[in-house]
């Protein structure tokens, strides 16, 4: 298995992961003052737009996990930078933090760049996995305006939304073992596919405050995420993550966090309580 590396380590999942291990591993971080003080772990620092620098970083390394790169514009090109880094480097097997629904035609806009990037590793001959994640159910409380509305055009649609902590689990597993996951893709769901609506009534039923779904059409949602200036294809994210859910592509539930952790999913209450 040889050495591991964790990039996107200062972050929210890549920390999670790091903090599970338990081992010596590398960390890859792009500021060294962020990175998560572990017994044992070094921290090498490089951009996924550097290759060269990704390249050095990944010396030695048998199995590599790959955290999606921030949204932006170029982001297809610099997980292509970081894959051909980890081509160059010899690495052994690329764990790759994907989107459940990824492909060409997804509505969810981003999700076609973690197609882009599933097709680059394929393509680059590189032994991997790919963890397909569902949204994280940590950030559904945010989606909550200050009226107590969540607004979107999600329709009836639903999500099996998943904890953040269940996929840093998977990926541990994965991590520790991941001859017996080369090869494979997962889709890491929740337990239950959710309504907005649903989000809304366990939202208020957990925190006692009166939260409600209201459900927008499209040139409405366009119109009331005008006023935070966010370029053009960005807004495009945010309304296509609703699309998306009304599309039915994101209402699959698998088994895959409890066959990978040996623990089930995290219920959204369970979660909202902590």
């Amino acid at each position: 298995m040889g050495l591991i590396v964790v990039s996107g380590a200062s972050g929210r999942l890549g920390g999670r992961v790091a903090r599970r291990l338990g081992r010596p591993m590398r960390l890859l971080v792009r500021d060294a003052s962020r990175a998560p003080e572990i017994a044992g772990a070094e921290v090498a620092v490089a951009e996924y737009r550097d290759g060269p620098a990704v390249a050095k970083a990944l010396e030695g390394a048998g199995t590599v996990l790959m955290v999606s790169a921030a949204e932006t514009p170029d982001r297809v090109g610099e997980h292509r930078s970081f894959v051909d880094a980890a081509a160059a480097a010899g690495v052994g097997h690329l764990v790759y933090t994907s989107f459940v629904g990824a492909a060409p035609d997804a509505t969810f806009t981003l999700a076609r760049d973690h197609w882009a990037t599933e097709q680059h590793i394929r393509d680059s001959g590189l032994t991997f996995t790919f963890l397909r994640d569902n949204l994280y159910a940590d950030f559904l409380r945010f989606l909550v305006g200050e009226d107590g509305v969540i607004r979107g055009p999600a329709g009836d649609g639903r999500a099996a939304v998943v904890a953040q902590d269940d996929i840093a689990d998977a990926i541990t597993a994965v991590l520790r073992e991941p001859g017996e996951h080369a090869g494979k893709t997962y889709d890491l769901t929740g337990p239950e596919a959710l309504s907005l609506g649903d989000v809304a009534a366990t939202i208020s039923a957990v925190t006692g405050r009166e939260v409600r779904f209201h459900d927008e059409s499209i040139p409405e949602a366009y119109a009331s995420r005008s006023s935070f200036g966010a370029p053009e294809w960005q807004v495009d994210a945010w309304v296509s993550t609703y699309t998306a859910i009304a599309a039915g592509e994101l209402a699959a539930v698998t088994t895959a966090v409890a066959d990978l952790t040996g623990h089930p999913a995290t219920p959204l209450a369970k979660l909202l309580e902590t």
